[in-house]
């Protein structure tokens, strides 16, 4: 196994593969047996396979920029990224558990609050909250979940733990890309997937329609479920369409539908109208319905969250889920899990400075250069500061824009994020820093995606893995190795 990894360095960062020692860890040695046994030309036309199999599959994301949308092919990497299986199962424990607490707390906000006045949570944080929404208090969401499909995103710190880096709890995106990485890489390593010891990850859109035709106000037999999306131009409409594709439901834009005298939604079809019981909605908030939100919206449904409010249709996550995809309230978690299920949270957060607390705040503006700084409700790796990375100017900018709003950011440690081996021109391996985003859904059950989407920094030493930002992505094993 010397040709692949002999000059393998890691940096003294903790690598998914390969241990300190250059010795494979126990779910990477049958990978790595098998990638060294093929030439450096057969390596290279499995890279060129998979380029070619993404460009055949139509695998693509949107990037906006000042010219326009651009259309690109989804950035891949051959090498898996290998995760052991009893790890996994205590990841797994912990996003559950994580998820539960969540939206006992958004159900909270909305009828008692007793969070806020049992002093767990400051009572501003969420009353200056762009994502609190006053149109939801008192409505109650089937099994009091708000938040239907959430997208937490892990890293692992030289310890070699693995910390939650942050909920997305609104319309979180990616689980496509999960599924066709697998895809993609039963074609590039089909020897591979032979035996039994790598778990599969194929259920995922069952498991996601089950855990919305949980959510029919109508008890039928097969309720009518879409995917709402705002149209061909999103980054995400890949995966809007291979969502509804995979569940063998419809995908509609807000044209598509009306809601009637009745308060009840339906769907325009070349037969007549017919009633939808659950919507999974890819459109922010403030863009479902025009009378209650935004009325420029044309994205939207006017009159959806009046029958949302009568009990007519299911909206997963419901609006206002938001509230918690707060990186502020994500510093409350660790609290909120102990608050709501009196346990100790099971995965740890990473240490986070709230600049609105004085003390924190003049830490964090004193260590600018060495902390990566970030807006409570920004997304895609936009409007943050990576301190070591950063110059003195964008460091003064930060400055000024904490002092200005300091309930608006909060500051953590530069992470040593861990690394894994990436295809790097010809039959070269370096590493590149990754997360990990799971997928968890929650309704009457709760499961989550074995394993997630990886992420990769495909730049060497960045530490952004959003494909918006260069970043790309392999495939994610969770591999059960002997003795598990």
């Amino acid at each position: 196994m010397d040709r692949l990894i002999k000059n393998y360095d890691s940096g003294g960062f903790f690598d998914e593969l390969i241990d300190q020692t250059g010795t494979p860890r126990p779910p990477a040695k049958q990978l790595l047996k098998y990638l060294d046994s093929l030439s450096a030309d057969e390596l290279e036309k499995r890279r060129v396979t998979a380029e070619a199999t993404i460009q055949e599959m139509g695998i693509s994301f949107t990037v906006y920029t000042e010219e326009g949308n651009i259309d690109r092919a989804w950035p891949f990497d051959i090498i898996p990224r290998t995760i052991e299986a009893k790890d996994w199962a205590v990841t797994e424990a912990g996003l559950k558990q994580r998820l539960t607490a969540l939206n006992r707390f958004i159900d909270d906000l909305y009828h008692d609050q007793n969070c806020i006045k049992d002093g767990i949570i400051p009572e501003h944080i969420i009353t200056e909250s762009k994502n609190f929404r006053p149109e939801c208090v008192g409505v109650s969401p089937a099994y009091g979940v708000w938040a239907h499909i959430c997208g937490t995103d892990l890293v692992r710190d030289a310890d070699g733990k693995f910390y939650v880096l942050e909920d997305n709890l609104r319309v979180p995106s990616g689980v496509s890309y999960m599924l066709e990485n697998r895809a993609i890489t039963k074609r590039v390593l089909p020897e591979l997937f032979e035996n039994d010891d790598i778990q599969p990850i194929g259920s995922y859109p069952s498991q996601l329609f089950d855990t919305l035709a949980a959510l029919s106000p109508r008890k039928v037999a097969r309720p009518e479920i879409v995917v709402l999306t705002p149209g061909i131009y999103n980054s995400a409409y890949f995966e809007h369409a291979f969502l509804a594709q995979q569940m063998g439901v419809e995908l509609v834009e807000g044209s598509d539908l009306f809601v009637d005298r009745d308060d009840c939604v339906y769907m325009k079809t070349i037969y007549g109208p017919e009633r939808v019981d659950v919507i999974y909605r890819r459109i922010d908030d403030l863009f479902i319905d025009p009378e209650a939100f935004n009325p420029e919206s044309v994205l939207g449904v006017p009159g959806l969250m009046r029958a949302w409010k009568a009990g007519h249709v299911a909206l997963a996550n419901a609006p206002g889920a938001g509230v918690a995809d707060d990186k502020v309230v994500y510093a409350y978690v660790p609290e909120l899990i102990r608050y709501y299920l009196n346990e100790e949270p099971i995965l740890p957060n990473v240490e986070t400075f709230l600049c609105e607390r004085d003390d924190e705040r003049e830490y964090v503006l004193a260590n600018l250069d060495k902390l990566v700084v970030k807006p409570a409700n920004e997304s895609g790796g936009y409007g943050m500061l990576v301190g070591p990375h950063s110059t003195k100017k964008e460091q003064q900018t930060f400055a000024e824009l904490i002092k200005a709003n300091p309930r608006n950011y909060i500051a953590q440690p530069t992470l040593k994020l861990s690394t894994a081996p990436t295809l790097i021109g010809k039959d070269v391996l370096e590493p590149r820093h990754l997360d990990l985003r799971p997928f968890i859904l929650q309704s009457k059950d709760t499961y989550v995606t074995t394993g997630g989407l990886t992420r990769v920094a495909m730049r060497k030493g960045s530490l952004v893995v959003n494909s918006s930002q260069g970043g790309g992505s392999k495939d994610t094993w969770i591999v059960e190795t002997k003795g598990d």
